[in-house]
Formats: structure tokens, sequence, C-alpha cells
């Protein structure tokens, strides 16, 4: 699989030339937005962004990806142009899991693929998880599909989380949005995320912030900047990560997210989830030169191996059963 993946030179006549169009998904308290590329009878991909991101983290990844699918990138709740949760509602796992159900439901997707990039790849591991019949392949850009806590720690964060909360809702709105000059607002990406291009962040920024009166506020809601108050523990990850069925690809960056933001401590942890999917059939782990922000920064480095993942994993096992299908009848 290896060699298979390091030989892919199809990129060029498989990239995408379709114009990206816009979609949108009603929820109960607004919409959730985002962008489609490919054709409408593709085959089916979701792709969820990394914290504090936006859809406009694929933007230049999947152009070069097979053009026979049809690739749907969510702005999640509270980020780029979706809406905001409703009041003293919090940002966690369990409710980015539904938002993904809902989009699900509304294209009327019965089976697709998930590509997932750092807390977008934690949701996708976990629907993939509760979800095994509806996902036929899965990708994981710089994730490891599931992030445990060490149970000491646990009441401690689920304490912070939830008086970041209280005082959170006692600040003013002119506290919670800081309104900045474009430029200003480059720099201020740029100092937050050190791992992104100065290119990359003006993607992110086409719909990562809003023009209001003096100048421009980021879309993003403040609250995604609390502490996440729902966790699970290592045995609980790799209990999820055991209802995966799809065959599944992880690209981990040599310095991104380890390095940014696992604790040597917790590292035995992200080690023995690599190792569960490497022990795992149709199954891959490969590493990479490159930061957190590879797929968006140089995806010309992680587009041959996704595409081969897809090809081989989905595509071509598709054409053969239709094949199949065909001879038989």
């Amino acid at each position: 699989m290896m060699q298979a993946l390091k030989g892919v030179r199809h990129l060029q006549s498989s990239a995408i030339k379709q114009a990206v169009s816009e979609l949108s998904f009603p929820v109960p308290w607004g919409e959730i937005k985002g962008k489609v590329w490919g054709p409408d009878h593709g085959r089916p991909v979701l792709c969820l962004h990394g914290w504090a991101d936006n859809c406009g983290t694929f933007n230049t990844l999947i152009p070069l990806l097979p053009k026979e699918c049809r690739y749907v990138a969510v702005d999640l709740s509270g980020h780029g142009w979706s809406s905001h949760r409703p009041p003293g509602v919090f940002y966690n796992f369990p409710g980015y899991l539904l938002d993904v159900r809902r989009v699900i439901d509304a294209l009327q997707w019965s089976k697709f693929s998930i590509i997932g990039h750092s807390m977008g790849g934690n949701i996708a591991g976990m629907f993939s998880s509760l979800y095994p019949e509806m996902v036929d392949a899965l990708v994981l850009l710089d994730s490891y599909g599931f992030l445990p806590t060490d149970p000491k720690e646990m009441l401690e964060v689920m304490r912070q989380g939830t008086d970041q909360m209280i005082e959170y809702e006692k600040m003013t709105r002119e506290k919670t949005r800081r309104v900045y000059t474009y430029e200003n607002a480059v720099e201020r990406l740029l100092a937050a995320n050190p791992t992104l291009s100065e290119h990359s962040v003006r993607i992110l920024l086409e719909r990562g912030i809003v023009e209001v009166e003096g100048g421009v506020a980021f879309t993003r809601d403040f609250r995604i900047n609390l502490k996440n108050t729902s966790r699970i523990s290592f045995e609980q990850a790799l209990e999820l990560q055991s209802g995966i069925q799809a065959p599944v690809l992880v690209v981990i960056a040599e310095d991104g997210f380890e390095k940014l933001f696992v604790k040597p401590e917790h590292r035995p942890f992200t080690s023995a989830i690599l190792q569960a999917y490497r022990d795992r059939n149709h199954s891959v782990v490969v590493t990479v030169p490159g930061d957190h922000h590879i797929h968006l920064n140089n995806p010309e480095v992680v587009a041959p191996l996704v595409s081969d993942f897809l090809l081989t994993k989905l595509l071509k096992r598709t054409a053969k059963q239709t094949e199949k299908q065909a001879s038989v009848s």
C-alpha cells in the first residue's frame, strides 16, 4: 500500500474543473453553510475543518483530488459563515456530531466518505464509530480521530470550561467582538497560527471575517475558545476506534499536531491510537514532512496520498462491484 501511495502521478488528469458553489443547511438556530466541488452524482465526500478554521481550509487540496467525487466542505457551527449556537450553549463534540447528522440528512446521503483535519478528524472518527454503516472511507489529516484526556485531568478541565462559560456570559458584546483592519486581522491570525502561511491565512479570512463599522471582525464565535467540557478517556478512545469499519488513511505531519498540542506524558496515548490503525486491515498511517496545516499550505504533499487512497479503497472497489453486478445480470 505504501508503494502505491508514493507512486501516484495522476493528479493533473484527475483535477476538478467544475465550478465551486455555496450550500446552506437549515438548523434550529440558523444555518450551516459550506461549499461544494464536483459533479452532482459524484461519490459523496464530506470535508470537516479544524478548530477555529473554516471550510476554506480545503480550497487548495480539493482541486487536486479525484474528479469522480462530490466534495462538500462545511463551516462547522460557530465557524466561518455558519450561525453561532444559541446563547448559553457549549461547543463540544456531541454537538458537532449532531451537526454532521443534520447535514447528511439534508444531503440525503446514506453512504459517504469523510476527510477531516485536526478537530474535524476527531469529529469524523467519532461519527465513523457511531455510524459505521454510513462511512465507506475515512481520511484523517494530522488528526488521530480521537484525542483522549487523562482521567486525572478530566475534572479540572471540565471545571475550567464551566467557569469560562460563566465569565463569558458576564462580558459585553464590545468585549467579545474586537474590530480590526484587514491587515491587522491577517497579522492576528498569523500570530495565533504560526503554522499557516500568509497565503493560507488570506484564504481562511475569506470566510473568517466580516465587515463591521470601523473595519472587520472575526466571524467565529468566541465561545469556541472555551475549554471543551466533553472529554473521553484513553480506554474510551480505543473502544470508539474499534467501532470504525471503514478503511482509514491517517496522514501525520512531522511538525504537526503532536508537537504543537500533545503533552510529552500523553504521547503514549496517541502512539497507541496510531498503532491500532496500523494493526487494522485496509488502513494505513503515513508521516509526511510539514506542519499542522500542510494540506492547505502545501497540498501537493498530501494530495497524492488522499487521491490514491480514495481511488483504491473507494472508486476502484465500486467499479469492480458494478462490473460484477453487470456480469451477473
